[in-house]
C-alpha cells in the first residue's frame, strides 16, 4: 500500500486508528501490535489485541520515527502499539517555546 500525508488506516485487530501527516521517505510497514495496518474503509473485526501490553496508542497524541521519517496523528485511542518496521514509534514532544528574556 502507498502510504501518502492524509491516508487514513486502522487496525483490524482493536479500535486504533490514525491519520498520516508526514508519509515515510521509504516503504514502511506500520503495524499495531503485529497487526498490519489497513484502510479505515476496509472491514475490520476489532476484537482487541490479547497480548497488548503498554499505554496503547492515545487520542490526538503524534507518534513519529526517526528513520523513516514518518509522522502519525492518533484520531481513534485503542489497546494496540504502533510501530514501523517491526520498531515501536515514539510520542513526539512539544516543540520548547522560546525564552522571554
Amino acid at each position: 500500500m502507498t502510504i501518502k500525508a492524509g491516508t487514513r488506516l486502522g487496525c483490524p485487530e482493536c479500535t486504533t486508528e490514525v491519520i498520516v501527516v508526514r508519509p515515510p521517505t521509504e516503504d514502511a510497514a506500520l503495524t499495531c501490535s503485529g497487526a498490519e495496518l489497513v484502510d479505515v474503509t476496509a472491514p475490520r473485526a476489532e476484537r482487541g489485541h490479547p497480548d497488548a501490553e503498554g499505554e496503547g496508542a492515545l487520542l490526538g497524541k503524534r507518534y513519529t520515527d526517526d528513520e523513516v521519517g514518518i509522522e502519525l496523528l492518533c484520531t481513534k485511542a485503542g489497546p494496540g502499539t504502533l510501530a514501523v518496521d517491526g520498531r515501536p514509534v515514539t510520542i513526539k514532544g512539544a516543540k520548547p517555546l522560546p525564552s522571554s528574556d
